[in-house]
């Protein structure tokens, strides 16, 4: 429990520091007789335009799920006339964090945005589909450092960013004690975006964007949702490439574990086993209480998620489907370092103790000690900082990296291209490296958005320049490479090419390699999965 609990903290502080530096200034404009209008399956929607980009936010694709609690979501109800579309839709419930106040949180929260060039024009544009992190209790997409608008001119592409349920809302696993009614109840997060999903498959061509050329991805949790999507038969066909950006999902949760933080929260709700009915009647604020501190995700429940995504192998369903998989170097100085400021000024002496801290069901029979001896015979210009972040970032959050791209490619299915962001923010001095998040700004192409992640220099978009290109390629045709990057090769387990992006950016084969080595040993086991 103490392992999830930090799990669930480290990401919830780092949404923290994602909201905190990319405020949600809802962009609201009044309607005119020149404002996009756009037929969806529910119902007609009134958009704006902003830099000559269609742009539509808060569109319902499912119904209140208030009215469906923890159960499988539904379409949402049709209406009459035309509904303004012209500002982001409620927030899924979550602890409140600033901004993201109560009073902006719904039930009502399956609701999603789109960036488009132009409507109805046959244009078959390329679709990319953003999932938000937050791991799997925090975060929205309703953001401005998520916003379309520059993806969509860049790229001629159709932007789409998706909020659904969380926490206790999304994958409280209630099978165990109700079988029949609740069999889908730890993955019912996981059905929101495949209703998404649909909604995309049904709508996307009135936005001028192609329904069979679908490109899931996102970052840390998001990426993570990518890669459980890809072991999930209900979502076969629905998209046709995949991008993680430092988010991997190993395995699902045990169902004992979901089904014993189950209980935790009836427990704390004071309610039995027989008096489960009841948990469709609390209220919203009463369920975010009960459940603080729990860890929540996806379930192997043998049905929704009939198998772990990546564990034994790679999940078959999806080893037609390009990936492209990649984190950053410095990883925990965001996961971690923002939550232990400690770690910024670390002596060689208190080194071994605060990797204990932090990384030490990751470290098998590692002695902390040891593992430090080798990184200063590896890296000698080391601070003990940096031996930090690296040690906890290549035990802690790259190892998931390593497994599932040795997995696909043992697979010898589609082409899996493997990257890393070496490239170092220069705010505050270089502290944060290059952290965790730190490619948002740069896929989007939103430097002025991410000023406080990458500052707004020259450098920051040149990094943009070339990233956004990279995913836009790879959403367009399934291969990366364009003029702003060398040849990258697809990843194989002989060489291990990977793209390093940075200035300049270039191929290294198997970098980290003695480090990679090193914790190989050890069983990886998914955070809050047991």
């Amino acid at each position: 429990m103490k392992h999830a609990f930090m799990h669930s903290l480290i990401q919830f502080l780092v949404v923290i520091t994602l909201v905190m530096s990319f405020q949600n200034r809802c962009f609201t404009a009044a309607p005119d007789d020149n404002s996009p209008i756009a037929a969806t399956t529910a119902g007609k929607i009134r958009g704006y335009v902003e830099n000559g980009i269609n742009t539509f936010k808060g569109i319902p694709y499912g119904d209140d799920t208030k009215r469906h609690r923890f159960l499988p979501p539904v379409s949402p109800t049709r209406w009459n006339g035309i509904r303004n579309a012209i500002q982001f839709g409620p927030i899924a419930p979550q602890q409140p964090l600033r901004d993201f106040k109560i009073s902006s949180m719904s039930e009502d929260c399956l609701n999603l945005n789109v960036w488009t060039p132009a409507l109805r024009d046959g244009g078959k544009r390329p679709v990319m589909v953003w999932f938000h992190g937050g791991a799997y209790n925090t975060g929205t997409s309703n953001m401005n450092l998520n916003d379309g608008v520059r993806l969509s001119h860049r790229g001629n592409v159709v932007v789409v960013t998706v909020n659904h349920r969380l926490n206790v809302f999304g994958y409280l696993f209630l099978a165990q004690f109700r079988k029949f009614e609740f069999i889908e109840s730890g993955n019912i997060g996981m059905l929101d975006l495949i209703l998404a999903l649909k909604w995309v498959r049904d709508n996307i061509t009135e936005f001028g964007g192609d329904p069979n050329n679908v490109t899931i991805f996102g970052q840390s949790g998001g990426g993570a949702k990518c890669a459980t999507l890809m072991a999930m038969p209900a979502a076969r066909g629905l998209f046709h490439k995949v991008i993680t950006e430092s988010g991997q999902q190993i395995s699902g949760r045990k169902q004992d574990a979901a089904t014993e933080t189950a209980a935790k929260v009836l427990n704390n709700l004071q309610l039995t086993a027989d008096q489960i009915d009841k948990l469709k009647t609390i209220p919203m604020e009463k369920l975010i209480d009960a459940s603080r501190g729990f860890y929540f995700g996806p379930v192997t429940d043998g049905k929704i998620l009939p198998r772990d995504p990546f564990d034994p192998d790679a999940s078959p369903i999806s080893s037609d489907i390009p990936m492209m998989m990649g984190n950053t170097h410095d990883e925990t100085a965001g996961l971690i370092g923002r939550g232990d400021s400690t770690t910024f000024t670390l002596t060689w002496e208190k080194l071994p103790a605060k990797i204990e801290q932090h990384v030490k069901q990751f470290l098998g029979n590692l002695s902390p000690s040891d593992v430090i001896a080798k990184y200063r015979q590896w890296y000698p210009n080391y601070t003990p900082s940096d031996a930090f972040f690296s040690i906890t970032t290549a035990a802690r959050s790259w190892r998931g990296l390593v497994i599932e791209s040795e997995r696909r490619v043992e697979q010898n299915g589609a082409p899996t291209y493997v990257f890393q962001i070496n490239w170092k923010s220069p705010v505050d001095g270089e502290k944060w490296r290059a952290s965790h998040a730190i490619e948002i700004p740069f896929v989007f192409d939103n430097i002025a958005y991410g000023a406080s992640m990458v500052g707004t220099s020259s450098e920051a978009q040149k990094m943009a320049d070339i990233m956004s290109e990279v995913w836009i390629a790879f959403a367009r045709t399934g291969n990366p490479n364009t003029s702003t990057i060398p040849q990258w090769p697809a990843f194989n387990l002989k060489e291990r090419p990977t793209m390093i992006f940075d200035l300049p950016s270039h191929i290294e084969n198997d970098p980290r390699g003695e480090e990679r080595i090193l914790f190989a040993p050890v069983a990886y086991i998914q955070p809050g999965t047991l």
